[in-house]
C-alpha cells in the first residue's frame, strides 16, 4: 500500500477551514513557533501534524506549515508568548463570521489556550513541509 501524498490546502471559506481543522486535530508545536508579521498581514504557525489520513499500526507525523493570510488582529488567551518552548497542542479551528467575507478564526488548544485570529477574507494554506516519522503516541479522545 502506497503512502499518501503530503498535505497541500487551501480554505477560502468557513467549511474549507473546517477541512483543514480535522487535518490539524491533535497537532502539536512550540509557542515559538507562532509568527505574525503586521506588515505581510500573515500569520504562521510551524506544527507537527498527526497523519490522520495514513492507515495502518503506527502512527506516523509530519511537519507542517499552517498560514492564514489577510490578518487584520491576532489576540491570545492564555498562551504564554514569552514561554517559548511551551508545547501546544491544537484541538480545532473555527470561523466565526463578521462583516462579509470577514470574521475570525479561532485556534483552541488544550489546556485552554486560544488564538483569536480577525480577518479580512479566509485565506488559509496548510502544507506538510517534511517527511513522515513514525510516532509511538496515538492520540485518543475521550467520548
Amino acid at each position: 500500500m502506497s503512502e499518501p501524498a503530503p498535505l497541500r490546502l487551501i480554505a477560502e471559506d468557513g467549511e474549507d477551514l473546517a477541512v483543514l481543522s480535522a487535518a490539524l486535530q491533535d497537532a502539536v508545536g512550540k509557542i515559538g513557533d507562532i509568527r505574525f508579521e503586521a506588515a505581510t498581514r500573515t500569520l504562521t504557525i510551524g506544527l507537527n501534524r498527526f497523519r490522520w489520513e495514513a492507515k495502518g499500526k503506527e502512527g506516523m507525523r509530519v511537519r507542517s506549515g499552517l498560514q492564514i493570510a489577510s490578518v487584520l488582529q491576532v489576540q491570545s488567551r492564555r498562551l504564554r508568548r514569552e514561554a517559548r518552548e511551551a508545547v501546544l497542542s491544537l484541538l480545532g479551528m473555527t470561523f466565526e463570521p463578521g462583516d462579509e467575507p470577514g470574521g475570525t478564526i479561532v485556534l483552541t488548544f488544550a489546556g485552554g489556550g486560544e488564538l483569536r485570529v480577525a480577518v479580512e477574507c479566509v485565506d488559509a494554506a496548510l502544507a506538510d513541509v517534511s517527511a513522515p516519522w513514525p510516532t509511538p503516541r496515538r492520540p485518543a479522545h475521550e467520548d
